[in-house]
Formats: C-alpha cells, structure tokens, sequence
C-alpha cells in the first residue's frame, strides 16, 4: 500500500498540533495559499518542499516518517462482530459517528437524550473496540487510522444503504444549502478514473473543512452529508434522540 497518505496526513496533523496554517506553509514555500491547498489535496509534495515543511515543524523528514509508522498501529478496520455492535445499538453508532465529527462528549450529552451515566458507559465500549482512547475528564483521542474503512458490504454499509441512503435522496434538492447535479457523459476509462479521483479528492476535502470546523462553537456547525448532492441533514433515528430544549443530561 502506498504510503503518501499515511505520510501526508501526519504532516497535517503535526501543523494543526503546532498551529501552523497552510498560510505559513505558503509562505515557507514560496507558493500561493491555494497552491499550497492543492500540494496537500493531490498529495503532489517534491521531496524538496516535504523537507522545508518539516523544518518548519522543526523535524527531520525521518522524524515525520517514525510519527506516521505509530499512525500504523491505528484501527483502519473493525471485525465483523464489531460492525454487528455499533448497528445494534443506535446511540453507541450515534456517539461513534459524532466524535469522528469532532464533537464534544459534553456537546453530545446536552444535544441528545443520553445521560452523562450512560454516555460514559458508551465511550468505555468505544474504547474497548478501539476506535477511541477514553481520558480523564470525558476527553476522547481518536484511535482511527486515516485510511479507516467499513467493511465492504458489511454490516455499517448495509445500514447506510437500507436506511441512511433512502432518507438522504428523498428530497428536493432546492432548499437553503442544497444542491443535486445529475450528469451524463460518454467517456473513456481514463476520463471515468480522472473523475473518481476527483470525486474522492473532493471528499478528502470535506473531512479537512470537518477538522477545520472543528474549533468553531457547535451552534455554528452543522450536519451535513455529500453524495454529488448536498442538504443539511440529520439520520430520522438520530434526530429522534434530540433532546427537547428544556431537557438536561443528568447522571
């Protein structure tokens, strides 16, 4: 398996530890910002520009390569079993899914009808499947690898294409932050690859601008899903978890 995501998705990682913006990364390397956003996007870095970032984190490229090689012993897949538990329970996939997002355990609490108690109880069995690291004060460390994915056609994407999917597409596309686009093409094999290397370059996007969202207060955040079509929009069994306004989380 290639090792230039692994690879470049730590450096991300190490400039977001160190507050480092794509501003100073321009600036290091001499390039606009928006060149610098599409080095990172299309994971087009030169030997010579990876080593001028590191120095700017005040690494060697060696040292970048031994914080990737610890990235490695994290989960890039759940068993079978596991998959099995998260769809078993709605609010363990519900707080599962909504740490990947970047919330808060205490956002999570206030926001759906789970108690501290139990929202405890569901971090424990998060952290026993390792997809997080449970730490003092209710913190939670993401024990996902970047290159993280469901089984094929296991029991997460089954969910997804029963449940998930049908509610999402069941709509007109046309209200505020919404948008739908069908397209039709004959192309040739390369043309079809080119365009799924964008499509996927597009989702990688959207997860930066999730981890970017991430520092902004939750009131100014919301759900939002992509599939060529795009609405704000919440799971109806997620959404039924809610709580009323004048509801709190109690122990």
């Amino acid at each position: 398996m290639s090792q230039t995501r692994p690879l470049i998705d730590t450096l991300k990682r190490e400039l977001r530890k160190q507050r480092i913006t794509y501003k100073d990364v321009s600036r290091a390397l001499g390039l606009s910002e928006t060149s610098v956003k599409r080095l990172f996007s299309e994971e087009a870095f030169s030997l010579k520009r990876l080593e001028k970032v590191c120095a700017l984190l005040h690494l060697d490229l060696s040292d970048l390569v031994r914080l990737m090689e610890k990235n490695i012993e994290l989960t890039t897949q759940l068993t079978l079993e596991q998959e099995q538990e998260l769809v078993s329970d709605i609010k363990l996939l519900l707080v599962a899914l909504l740490l990947v997002l970047k919330l808060e355990f205490h956002e999570i609490v206030e926001i759906y009808d789970i108690s501290e108690t139990e929202g405890i109880r569901l971090l424990a069995h998060l952290d026993r499947m390792k997809l997080i690291e449970l730490q003092p004060g209710n913190r939670v460390k993401l024990m996902i690898s970047p290159n993280f994915s469901w089984i094929p056609n296991g029991p997460i994407q089954k969910f997804f294409e029963r449940k998930v999917q049908p509610e999402f597409l069941d709509s007109s596309f046309n209200g505020p932050g919404e948008y739908r686009v069908f397209a039709s093409a004959m192309l040739s094999r390369s043309d079809n690859a080119e365009i799924v290397r964008k499509i996927q370059h597009l989702a990688n996007e959207m997860n930066e601008l999730n981890i970017e969202s991430s520092s902004l207060p939750l009131e100014q955040r919301f759900g939002t899903s992509l599939l060529l079509a795009i609405r704000p929009w919440q799971i109806k069994a997620f959404e039924a978890l809610r709580r009323k306004p004048d509801e709190r989380a109690f122990g």
